[in-house]
């Protein structure tokens, strides 16, 4: 019997995203293409006989321990067992890494193995849907095309290990407010899933030259600071892209080489030491795969 568990919630960026139309119900058409990073938070399970959450972790003050999304998914899962689970926080808060989402999905993966329910990915991936938009993705925490209301995707080949920068300035976007500023838009079907793999950082420019982040205006009009984030990125030796993710505030810079992606945080985050700034690379498929702690 396995005594506890260590399941990673890789980040998800979004690398584009088109916002359609508004739905019948209340959702928004969504096309985009996500990865997931070696960042990430990280979801401790073990045995115990009442479910109870507890964070640790630099983003865990103010986080909530009921009615969090983690306990949610654990009794969507198995309402009657047990476990005890600790949540630590290492990504922002509503920070468009859907890191709540990441949370969940590590918890219905790790649950799946620790409770040995043996539910396949069919089975998880429903469970997930009824959770949130962004948790189908990351339950799979693999780069794919996601549509619908991010709930219908399609896995890709993964991404190479590509050397990335992510960056919030320690604002909270509230995505409802996001979505209801928006204005001028993409709409979906303006962009197609790659059409041969993805082999290094310019394969990727190239592919995501004429996409684009149909949230970021909005957002950069409620949060000027994203703007600054942005143009502190793009004015790095080495930054070949720079974009808000999801509905923001964090920001990614992709670029060259390792050297240049490290110098870049490091400068960040010395001129900025209020911003949440780290180094990191696009994370195999292997990454999120349950592990048993000794």
């Amino acid at each position: 019997m396995t005594l506890s568990l260590r399941v990673r919630a890789p980040a998800k960026v979004n690398l584009f995203l088109h916002v359609g139309e508004r739905r019948l119900d209340g959702y928004h058409s969504l096309q985009s293409l996500v990865a997931f990073t070696e960042a990430c938070d990280v979801v401790h399970l073990s045995f115990a006989e009442e479910l109870n959450l507890e964070t640790s972790g630099r983003f865990a003050q103010g986080l909530p321990t009921h009615n969090n999304l983690v306990l949610r998914a654990a009794q969507a899962l198995a309402s009657e067992r047990g476990v005890e689970i600790v949540l630590e926080k290492n990504l922002p808060v509503a920070a468009g890494l859907g890191g709540g989402s990441a949370d969940a999905a590590a918890a219905l993966r790790g649950l799946n193995t620790l409770w040995e329910l043996k539910r396949d990915n069919a089975e998880l991936l429903n469970l997930a849907a009824t959770l949130g938009s962004d948790v189908p993705a990351c339950v799979y925490s693999r780069t794919a095309w996601m549509e619908g209301r991010g709930e219908r995707l399609t896995i890709l080949p993964p991404l190479p290990p590509l050397d990335i920068v992510l960056v919030n300035p320690g604002v909270t976007v509230p995505t409802r407010d996001v979505f209801q500023a928006l204005n001028m838009r993409s709409g979906i079907d303006m962009m197609t899933p790659p059409r041969s793999e993805i082999r290094d950082v310019w394969d990727l420019v190239s592919y995501l030259a004429d996409a684009g982040n149909d949230l970021e205006a909005p957002a950069t009009v409620m949060f000027p600071t994203i703007d600054q984030v942005l143009a502190s990125l793009e004015h790095e030796p080495g930054c070949v892209h720079a974009q808000m993710s999801g509905s923001g505030a964090t920001c990614f810079g992709l670029f060259q080489e390792g050297p240049w992606a490290q110098g870049a945080a490091e400068r960040l985050q010395l001129d900025h030491p209020l911003w949440w700034v780290t180094k990191t690379r696009f994370a195999g498929p292997e990454f999120a795969i349950p592990e048993i702690v000794i």
